[in-house]
């Protein structure tokens, strides 16, 4: 898909746990299966079977309505760390560089939220807030920047 487009999708009944390491500290799991909003363009996507291994950074806004219930949004970013192609039984990388391209890109946001540039990671975020906020500049990392300028090629 070209940098600037997006997906819809629609997750079945699924389950998320939480276990408390400490008062600030949780690890969680989340298992679904995605389904499109709509129907895929002919021919369009990867074969059945191609696996991805993301990295999500998010927030997690919840609201307690009762005893029982919360309100839940998450809004973040994912990276692609790696793949693995249908009719391949590897990764396309190992474990080991896998790992060096996370504390890369855990290295570069510590250094945009350092300089408040954190919006680009964040789109909804950003969006919510622009009103209320004075634009921030561009992150000054390569990778981020080319993409919001072909998200401005792809505007005009």
């Amino acid at each position: 898909m070209k940098v600037g487009r997006s997906h819809k999708w629609y997750y079945d009944k699924g389950v998320w746990r939480d276990k408390k390491i400490t008062p600030e500290k949780w690890l969680i799991s989340f298992e679904s299966t995605k389904r499109r909003a709509g129907k895929a363009p002919e021919g369009s996507g990867v074969p059945v079977g191609t696996e991805y291994h993301w990295y999500i950074l998010a927030h997690q806004m919840v609201k307690k309505l009762d005893a029982n219930s919360y309100s839940t949004a998450l809004n973040g970013v994912k990276f692609k760390l790696s793949h693995k192609r249908s009719d391949k039984a590897q990764w396309n990388i190992s474990d080991v560089t896998q790992r060096k391209h996370l504390i890369k890109i855990l290295k570069e946001f510590i250094r945009d939220l350092e300089i408040g540039n954190v919006e680009n990671y964040d789109e909804s975020f950003a969006q919510k807030t622009e009103k209320t906020k004075k634009p921030l500049k561009p992150a000054k990392n390569k990778r981020f920047t080319k993409k919001e300028e072909v998200k401005e090629a792809e505007i005009v």
